[in-house]
């Protein structure tokens, strides 16, 4: 037992490491050949931040395991909004911006729906995969395109303190950081079955908990950055376009490499209560009266609170 808990903490932690690695040699690579800014924000650190979840789910699909692809998939998404954005608010209030609500959070919404109606059947096909896949090609062109109607596109926040990388470092760092995120995240998988299997819970039930914090690490770290510099409402956009790469990507992946039957408790208690946590997002962050919305300290504790006790629910009936 101490060996996989051993592997799940070291695996983890260089998790987390190396998809910073990657992100930056990446996004550096990427600016040495000319990437327009605007293709390194959702290309780059789009797929960069979702890196962890997305290789996580490939192997777990590979070795057999894909209820720690789905768990990891949803339970980040559970984890995203009540944890990281309820945390992020007790910091600092949310701003909320009228185009999330108008634009961004709807699609949210939309594609949570869509996921909930494919696993109407209990299970996650090959075409249901790529229909997810699909959709998230899709999304990403036509969020490209409207991009590039945008003029004066800057750097994403992330990378506009970066400092200068000469391009054999960004290769370095890029070829390094892929390796490492390949390897911490079968370290990170064979702990998990392991403990799984130990105290004679359902890799489901860890791919909920401890994977999906483990690999939604790198969005607690760059939220709670953001609410300590005063760019708290940063928090929401990424939050939003790593829950829709986790819906889309993470279970597309996984679902192509290894269709997969669906526990029934996955429709009636983790996509319910994602979709609910969902919904609270776009009614927290709506303005009635006021061009943009808050999500203030008050809110920030009823999402950690429903945190709380999906977690503490989890763990009771699982054990």
């Amino acid at each position: 037992m101490l060996l996989p808990s051993l592997a799940l903490i070291v695996g983890l932690l260089l998790l987390v490491w190396s998809a910073d690695r990657f992100v930056d040699g990446a996004a550096a690579t990427a600016r040495h050949f000319g990437m327009p800014p605007l293709l390194i924000g959702i290309v780059i650190i789009g797929f960069g931040t979702s890196a962890p979840e997305m290789v996580v789910s490939a192997i777990s699909a590979f070795r057999g395991n894909p209820g720690i692809a789905l768990g990891n998939a949803y339970g980040s998404n559970i984890t995203n909004i009540a944890l990281i954005l309820g945390f992020t608010a007790l910091v600092k209030p949310i701003l909320v911006h009228s185009q999330v609500i108008k634009q961004d959070l709807p699609i949210l919404l939309i594609v949570t729906a869509l996921s909930a109606y494919l696993l109407y059947d209990m299970q996650i096909s090959r075409l249901d995969a790529v229909i997810l896949i699909a959709i998230l090609a899709g999304y990403m062109a036509w969020t490209i395109w409207q991009g590039f109607r945008q003029k004066n596109v800057e750097l994403p926040e992330e990378l506009q303190h970066q400092k200068y990388m000469p391009l054999s470092k960004a290769l370095f760092w890029l070829v390094i950081g892929l390796v490492l995120l390949m390897a911490s995240s079968q370290l990170l998988v064979w702990g998990a079955v392991e403990i799984a299997h130990y105290f004679g819970v359902s890799d489901l039930v860890i791919g909920l908990t401890i994977v999906a914090i483990g690999t939604s690490l790198p969005e607690l770290a760059s939220s709670i950055a953001a609410a300590r510099k005063g760019e708290a409402d940063l928090a929401v956009g990424n939050i939003i376009g790593s829950n829709l790469f986790n819906t889309l990507a993470v279970v597309g992946i996984a679902g192509v490499i290894h269709p997969m039957e669906v526990e029934s408790a996955v429709l009636s208690r983790d996509v319910l209560i994602m979709s609910a946590l969902t919904v609270a997002l776009f009614a927290f962050g709506y303005a009635f009266k006021q061009p943009n919305g808050q999500i203030g300290r008050f809110k920030g504790l009823l999402l950690l609170l429903c945190y709380v006790g999906y977690n503490s629910y989890l763990f009771y009936t699982a054990v």
